[in-house]
């Protein structure tokens, strides 16, 4: 009954809008507010992470009043983590926040409208579509999917459910990332020959949780639900905990960094994926039981599948044993370099005019601007509630109400995880990696690749 009166509410307010502010002459966001006051969003956590408290709770509470949200429960397969979250959004709520052992408990209660996702990496596609089925709006963690099993079911859900999706990419919601992207459309940067993405830190215990192995414990969670579609394999603390380390339960440096910024690649340029990946890297620094790389170069193709004479490169580069945290994102063209690291666009390595003269040539020469800069990228380990990932979550909530489509919807998700699974089958089998159009499977080898 209670879900029907709120069904009900939503539809009547969305018929009567047209009448109201005609009548009225109420802004649309001033609109917005007055239906918030009838129908509050229900929040629940799916994965009570170190990302969910330490962005997605300062993002939330910066703007739950104002759109009317409300978190009402925690859904996390380990006790303590569970319970831990619970009283946290209870004390930030002020009401009632109840712990649920897993999701199906959470969903089959219909306590709520929409979710946070930040579980493990390779847990994200499959929550995802337990969110939507289940009828809830999600914000989900990146990356989106680490296999193309995973991504595609996920796709084929949200689609046919027409849930809002919001992927973390939280770029797609900065102001000087939409700027170089008008800036790319309007044609005077020219064709992008090159991209050099580098992702540099010096953070010996970065993705380690060494505090809190010993206090989990087998009996207090569940071990298969957690492993859920990977190859099963004994209980281990580490993996459960520090899983960014350990392959196929992440895919580390590819899957944490490079999908922020292979995702700004897919935006600027409309292409949904590379034409072939080749990568090389591993293991220089932090011999610590990991699986995952410490260090990696990936070199992408990009371009129209139908003209190989069109396209440019893609590097990504990273390494965890020496760097300053900020990561850097340089387009070129002919006429110069379009800089988010400095957010300048320059002639800088151009084409001159006086060159161009000698060679009987047109020549784009860049101007020197400045793109809006408001909301600077965080890479240090606890970003804490950063202006971009505010932007983001506030995007999404505004979108749960208005149903219109958020800044980086499910497709993004869909595209950096072929780019991401693309790079994780040159890791793992040493073979350059292509994905095919027609099966929607990236390809090593010759073969499907898998893990």
């Amino acid at each position: 009954m209670e879900k029907s009166r709120r069904t009900f509410i939503r539809q009547a307010a969305v018929a009567g809008a047209g009448v109201l502010l005609a009548k009225s002459g109420f802004s649309a966001k001033s609109y917005k507010r007055i239906i918030g006051a009838n129908d509050r969003v229900r929040v629940g956590v799916v994965g009570f992470s170190d990302r969910h408290r330490s962005s997605h709770i300062p993002s939330f509470m910066n703007h739950y009043k104002e759109l009317n949200f409300e978190v009402v429960g925690v859904s996390d397969i380990w006790k303590k983590r569970r319970e831990e979250g619970a009283a946290i959004w209870k004390e930030k709520m002020q009401n009632d926040v109840k712990a649920y052992r897993n999701n199906e408990e959470m969903y089959d209660a219909k306590a709520v409208d929409a979710v946070f996702i930040s579980t493990a990496d390779f847990q994200h596609a499959r929550h995802c579509i337990e969110a939507v089925k289940a009828g809830c709006d999600a914000y989900v963690e990146k990356p989106f999917a680490e296999t193309m099993e995973d991504a595609r079911a996920a796709l084929k859900a949200v689609k046919e459910t027409g849930k809002i999706v919001q992927i973390g990419s939280q770029r797609r919601s900065g102001s000087n990332y939409h700027a170089a992207n008008d800036f790319i459309q309007s044609g005077k940067f020219g064709d992008i020959t090159m991209v050099e993405l580098t992702w540099n830190v010096n953070q010996p215990g970065r993705w380690r949780r060494p505090e809190l192995l010993p206090l989990l414990k087998e009996e207090d969670t569940d071990w298969k639900r957690f492993i859920m579609n990977r190859p099963y394999e004994k209980f281990n603390p580490r993996y459960y905990l520090e899983y960014r380390l350990f392959w196929p339960y992440s895919s580390g440096l590819a899957g944490q960094w490079m999908s922020h910024q292979i995702d700004t690649v897919h935006w600027f340029s409309g292409l949904k994926h590379p034409r072939s990946v080749v990568a090389n890297g591993g293991i220089y620094m932090w011999k610590d039981g990991r699986r995952n790389w410490d260090t990696i170069l990936a070199a992408f193709d990009y371009g129209p599948l139908d003209d190989m004479s069109k396209g440019f490169q893609v590097t990504f580069g990273s390494r965890m044993h020496n760097g300053d945290e900020h990561p850097a994102e340089i387009y070129y063209s002919n006429g110069g370099e379009l800089n988010l690291i400095t957010n300048k666009i320059s002639p800088k390595g151009g084409l001159t005019e006086k060159m161009a003269a000698a060679m009987n040539m047109h020549a784009n020469l860049l101007p020197e601007i400045s793109l809006k800069n408001t909301e600077a990228v965080v890479a240090s380990a606890n970003t804490g509630g950063d202006i971009l990932t505010s932007n983001h979550v506030r995007n999404w909530m505004e979108c749960v109400r208005n149903r219109k489509t958020p800044n980086a919807p499910v497709e993004a998700g869909y595209s950096h995880s072929i780019a991401n699974i693309m790079t994780n089958a040159a890791v793992h089998t040493g073979y350059k990696a292509t994905f095919d159009e027609n099966t929607q499977e990236v390809m090593a080898n010759g073969k499907v690749f898998k893990y």
